[in-house]
């Protein structure tokens, strides 16, 4: 009788604390949340103008490069041939 009343009052124990650990678990979420969501206020978002220009920018060097890389391309391609021709 005393040990099913020691494995009772084990499992009481158990249930407690799980429920606490819930809890826990809950509150450090919802405190998260809040800090995220004050990081997020303080973002600085750029203008319009600033976004486009700087796509602008990215769009002309991504040609460039491009073009610099397909003219390499294009000249290396000629050695090869010209070297593979004379063999």
């Amino acid at each position: 009788m005393a040990e099913k009343k020691a494995q009772e009052q084990k499992g009481d124990a158990k249930k407690v604390a799980a429920k606490k650990n819930t809890k826990q678990l809950a509150s450090n979420m919802a405190r998260s949340f809040r800090d995220m969501k004050g990081e997020v206020k303080k973002i600085v978002w750029p203008a319009k103008k600033t976004v486009v220009n700087n796509t602008l920018v990215v769009i002309g060097v991504m040609a460039i490069s491009a073009i610099v890389v397909g003219g390499l391309d294009y000249v290396l391609m000629a050695l090869v041939n010209l070297f593979l021709r004379n063999a």
